[in-house]
């Protein structure tokens, strides 16, 4: 059903109060009085694309912590995806990130704010490059600085560059943190790489989201750029659900 015809159909729904005995009517009648109905108070539509959107966000809801219920295992406990802050925190943030995603990297002052003042939070990255072939290249080469134990410093150091994520810039800043570039380019073709990259965009996708960064606290889908307060909100509200 196209959505031009879910709103007439949402609109006709609205406009039934208006039409008593319908039931009675012959089709070509019931037109006719919803016509007349929407003539007369063409607010109908306006309310009718209202609750159409309410609905769609509701099913997009359901849908989406359905999927977080699925795959939480996938989320929470990959062992091919990087954890940092502290590993045995009593709540977990999972971030989809890009590295060439200039609101990734605003987010990066919230995320290291929230890790700093909060020592029980666990914090999981789902490297997510969706922003061409400079993002892939930075997201295998942060993925592959695991093998020589950098992914963190690495990381921080490609979310704080200044230009685009690119070949040149990313193995600059490999060097600058001490990472040995050629095994890096070795590593990165490493099959569990390519594993943890598919896995982000099939969470992504099956999660409902469309953008980065995007973050799931415990139970909570947080999309888009969100300062530290917020974050500190959600993970407090995760902390007082786990103890009822």
């Amino acid at each position: 059903m196209t959505r031009a015809k879910q709103i007439i159909l949402w609109a006709s729904l609205s406009a039934m109060p208006l039409i008593a005995q319908a039931s009675e009517r012959s089709d070509d009648e019931i037109k006719a009085l919803v016509y007349q109905a929407i003539l007369e108070r063409p607010e109908i539509i306006l309310q009718a694309v209202e609750q159409l959107q309410q609905a769609e966000e509701a099913a997009q809801a359901a849908s989406a912590h359905a999927a977080l219920t699925e795959n939480r295992d996938s989320l929470f406990n990959d062992p091919n995806a990087p954890v940092l802050g502290n590993p045995e925190g009593d709540v977990t943030v999972v971030e989809f990130f890009d590295y060439n995603c200039p609101y990734c990297r605003r987010a990066m002052a919230e995320v290291q704010g929230l890790v700093d003042a909060d020592p029980n939070v666990r914090l999981v990255y789902r490297e997510w490059p969706i922003l061409g072939e400079g993002s892939d290249f930075a997201a295998r080469a942060a993925l592959a600085a695991r093998q020589q134990g950098k992914y963190e410093a690495f990381h921080w150091a490609l979310m704080g560059m200044s230009g685009k994520a690119n070949e040149t810039g990313v193995l600059r800043i490999a060097r600058e943190v001490g990472l040995d570039t050629e095994q890096l380019q070795r590593d990165m073709e490493a099959p569990e790489v390519t594993a943890h990259i598919a896995q982000s965009m099939a969470l992504a996708q099956k999660l409902g989201f469309n953008g980065t960064p995007s973050f799931v606290v415990e139970d909570a889908l947080v999309p888009g750029f969100v300062e530290q307060s917020q974050l500190q909100d959600a993970v407090d509200r995760a902390r007082k659900a786990a103890a009822k």
